[in-house]
């Protein structure tokens, strides 16, 4: 079996254990997080969510609040769904008979799952090579791990992010999560490098048609406005997907911008966590 190492341990989040897991603990209790560690609560059902994948420092208290909503959850897989920022490999790629190695220990790839949804999907094919230099995916993992436990993962990466490929990946991650206890992970940060009141206007528009989980409208809004979201069709697939298992609408539990950690509002990135019900 493969071990997919780290690409961005000790870049994007701590490479030694301990400090990892301070950090993760301290991104939960954060003023811009859920202000309160983990812990299993009963909530309402939900199918996936979108989360930031900045280093953890900037990004990870938002990404916090889609973890803590599916706190009540015990899912077998988490489908995480990325782009492909390097664009190496094939254009859509999974990956079988493979374990994701973080600092916090080793996750195993779903290899039966892998296959049937290359099977299934006229796009997705499996690739080891196409995740290997990958931040999107992989900063989801060590939150993961720290908790939740007796899962396995289905990393799909996009470099083709185009709407008929979005639509063929949600619907065949759809049929893999009708199949077992899934929750969907569409990784994705939003606007890039632009000054912190146009992150929030360009964001907010964007937005709108997510927590409306219409497609046709968001990639409307990305192309007329130009917004620079890099996954979004991760956003696109998780959004499909979820409306296909029986979601009606997003919720957006936080959006901030990295101005909002460093304090510098001329160069910003946005960060926004949603979960569809």
């Amino acid at each position: 079996m493969q071990i997919r190492t780290p690409a961005v341990a000790g870049m994007f989040y701590p490479s030694e254990k301990n400090k990892l897991i301070k950090l993760i603990d301290d991104c939960f209790v954060h003023q811009l997080g859920p202000g309160k560690n983990f812990q299993k609560e009963n909530g309402k059902k939900i199918f996936g969510v979108i989360c930031p994948h900045a280093g953890f420092v900037y990004s990870g208290p938002i990404a916090c609040h889609s973890f803590y909503s599916i706190s009540s959850e015990s899912p077998e897989l988490f489908i995480i769904i990325g782009p492909n920022h390097w664009g190496i490999g094939r254009s859509i790629a999974t990956m079988k008979n493979c374990q994701w190695e973080t600092p916090l220990g080793k996750v195993e790839v779903d290899s039966e799952v892998a296959e049937e949804i290359s099977q299934i999907s006229q796009n997705v094919e499996l690739d080891f090579f196409s995740h290997t230099r990958e931040h999107s995916l992989e900063v989801q993992i060590p939150f993961l791990q720290k908790n939740f436990s007796n899962f396995k993962i289905l990393p799909i990466s996009l470099i083709n992010q185009s709407k008929e490929v979005a639509q063929d990946v949600g619907l065949a991650i759809a049929q893999i999560a009708k199949k077992k206890k899934t929750i969907i992970i569409g990784s994705s940060d939003f606007t890039h490098y632009e000054p912190n009141e146009f992150a929030h206007e360009q964001d907010s528009a964007l937005i709108k048609p997510i927590l409306e989980m219409d497609v046709d409208r968001f990639y409307e809004v990305l192309e007329k406005r130009k917004v620079t979201a890099c996954g979004y069709g991760a956003i696109a697939s998780t959004i499909i997907a979820c409306k296909e298992l029986g979601a009606t609408k997003g919720e957006l539990l936080k959006y901030a911008t990295s101005g909002d950690v460093t304090g510098d509002m001329s160069s910003v990135v946005g960060y926004g966590s949603i979960a569809f019900t």
